[in-house]
């Protein structure tokens, strides 16, 4: 993968990853608007990885980091780049950056019907946690 480029996030990418999310990534989040991901990048600018080749956004993973739990968000590849190893390429990144923190378990949020997705995190050692349901409440 010589031709893959790893970085962090910059605020110039709002656009482009919002736009890379809505063709990529399965589903969106209340937090998928100018205003949230800029203010990820503003906070923790190395939480967001992009993969790049040729200039162009073809993945990205959110490895946030609160100082206790380390979780991982928007792993997303472009269609056409799937299966050449950007997936694990970006999950190694977010585990080496866990690992730097002192984190010590990584939790996705997969979405339950996204199957090409639950392939991905199973094949890079995650599995479902069976004694644990995410709850939520949306905030505004």
């Amino acid at each position: 993968m010589a031709d893959l480029h790893l970085r962090s996030a910059a605020p110039a990418d709002v656009e482009a990853l919002l736009r890379f999310w809505k063709e990529s990534a399965e589903g969106t989040s209340i937090s998928d608007d100018p205003d949230g991901v800029s203010r990820l990048i503003a906070r923790d600018a190395d939480a967001l990885i992009v993969a790049e080749r040729d200039g162009r956004i073809v993945g990205t993973v959110i490895a946030g980091w609160d100082g206790w739990r380390c979780s991982l968000y928007r792993l997303a590849v472009d269609p056409g780049s799937r299966r050449q190893g950007v997936a694990r390429a970006l999950l190694v990144a977010a585990e080496r950056r866990f690992a730097a923190l002192g984190g010590r378990r990584g939790d996705a949020m997969v979405l339950d019907r996204n199957e090409l997705g639950r392939s991905a995190w199973l094949a890079s050692g995650y599995a479902p946690d069976p004694e644990w349901t995410r709850w939520t409440k949306q905030l505004r």
